[in-house]
């Protein structure tokens, strides 16, 4: 960052993770078509009162704290944490993940590769799409309501601790940090699979030495907190780059990976890059997903399938067998690839919910959690890719601290109309904020205004259905992940 906008400037801020700890209840309208049952990776309230009513209590204890919408740039905390816990982080080697976008889908598919070949895997991702258990799994699925309270419990006495010695709190999204390495020295993991919050250098999960690096797309956003360009953004984002780590560098602009690049040699760390030395060499669309041939560090993974849509998913994908054949030494101690039909098999396990999944049918009802430009622009084109959608209606809620005009611009060629509304999050642009914005960039006629995420949903299936039921209508929430776990729950899902 420039010296024009110092670190202590940026105290208070809001930063992009979720601030709602609870789940939020699904609402009592009945949608007109029936969904599938929950899903697996995304849970449920536990069916136990008695589970159920300790992990509220947990919650509420952690909504007391600092939230997710502020934050005082440095480790001091979280290294005093780790300090009393023993260092849990440093009982397995990780791999740590930043970047603008993509974060949480290559994360997955790192933990899915990982698995395969056997390895116990601990993940932290955020924000959580609807259950903040999800932040932390276990051999690739979310650690149980009982866990989570019995980690939290576990460490509480320690937290408290630091409380009383340091000039904040631990914030809510430190303690969950601390909670996740706790989680994975007890399990024990054999490797950790952690994606920062936001930024790098300063953030809570910086803590770890990462063995492997990874840096997805670097692009505008938090631009008050992190730079106004993707060379400052970058800087501080290679703060995860450590002594002697391998670097995956996915396709940069080139001033951020300059300042990528600088940052390596300066800790004499080898570098990996997107269409250099790794790649996708091939791809091409399949049913429910694509098929793709991707060039790794130690040579090619032919007709690998993919169950996720868009030309992100797949460098993603790309970017992961990068990580883990780096973790694995192929490219520097061993010359030959990873298995094949272990990787495909990964692969082909992958999901990432709220990332262009599809909910219902009879209309088609997607979900996606892009919150930036450079995300919806990415979601647009593997809309268009994807799906056939004679006629496609927006549902969009944002927040109030991103860059909308640019979210919705990007939609803008996709959509017949958008209506737009607002999550339950204090963070949330006003329904008819939104909407003022939205009328500038589609037309008055294309833009229509429910306040309720209900009435937003049951308007936009009516408007896909207008054409008739076999028409190809389709429907796509986005703009925020807190507006598509909130549709999740009201459309079945969990």
């Amino acid at each position: 960052m420039s010296d024009s906008d110092p670190f202590d400037e940026i105290v208070a801020a809001e930063t992009d993770r979720d601030p709602d700890l609870a789940v939020i209840e699904a609402g009592s309208r009945t949608l007109r078509t029936q969904g599938a049952g929950p899903s697996a990776e995304v849970p449920a309230r536990p069916a136990d009162p008695e589970v159920d009513k300790a992990l509220r209590e947990v919650e509420t204890e952690l909504a007391t704290r600092w939230g997710e919408t502020k934050l005082e740039p440095s480790v001091s905390r979280i290294s005093a944490l780790m300090d009393v816990l023993g260092d849990p982080q440093r009982a397995y080697p990780s791999i740590h993940i930043t970047g603008t976008n993509g974060k949480t889908s290559t994360a997955r598919m790192i933990e899915a590769l990982l698995g395969a070949f056997e390895l116990r895997t601990g993940r932290y991702t955020s924000p959580h799409v609807q259950s903040v258990t999800e932040r932390i799994s276990l051999d690739g699925a979310p650690i149980s309501a009982e866990r989570f309270i019995e980690t939290y419990q576990d460490i509480k006495p320690y937290v408290e601790m630091v409380d009383a010695q340091q000039e904040y709190r631990l914030s809510f999204f430190e303690v969950l940090t601390g909670m996740a390495y706790a989680a994975f020295a007890d399990a024990p993991v054999d490797v950790a699979v952690v994606e920062v919050g936001m930024g790098g250098s300063w953030d809570a999960t910086n803590v770890i030495d990462g063995d492997v690096a990874v840096v997805t797309p670097i692009g505008l956003d938090h631009t008050d907190r992190l730079g106004e360009t993707p060379a400052e953004i970058a800087g501080e984002k290679g703060g995860i780059i450590k002594q002697g780590a391998t670097v995956i560098l996915a396709q940069q602009p080139v001033d951020a990976a300059q300042v990528l690049l600088k940052k390596a040699v300066e800790v004499d760390a080898t570098v990996a890059r997107e269409g250099l030395e790794f790649g996708v060499a091939a791809r091409q669309v399949a049913v429910g997903g694509q098929l793709v041939t991707l060039r790794g560090l130690g040579g090619e993974y032919p007709e690998v399938y993919l169950p996720l849509h868009g030309a992100h998913q797949a460098h993603n994908a790309a970017v992961a067998l990068a990580a883990v054949e780096a973790f694995f030494g192929v490219g520097a101690q061993r010359a030959e690839p990873l298995d094949l039909d272990t990787v495909r098999k990964a692969f082909a396990a992958v999901s990432s919910p709220g990332r262009l999944e599809v909910v219902r049918r009879s209309p088609t009802i997607v979900l996606d959690a892009a919150h930036n430009p450079a995300g919806a622009q990415v979601t647009a084109d593997a809309v268009g890719e994807a799906f056939d959608f004679s006629r496609l209606i927006g549902v969009v809620g944002a927040s109030g601290d991103k860059n909308v005009r640019g979210l919705l611009e990007a939609f803008e060629p996709i959509f017949a109309e958008v209506v737009v509304t607002q999550n339950s999050s204090h963070r949330a642009m006003d329904a008819d904020e939104l909407a003022a914005i939205a009328v500038e960039v589609f037309g008055d006629e294309r833009v229509q205004v429910e306040p309720r995420l209900p009435d937003a949903l049951e308007a936009a299936i009516t408007l896909a259905e207008e054409e008739g039921e076999f028409t190809g209508g389709g429907v796509l929430v986005t703009g925020s992940v807190i507006t598509v776990g909130e549709a999740r729950l009201l459309l079945g899902k969990g």
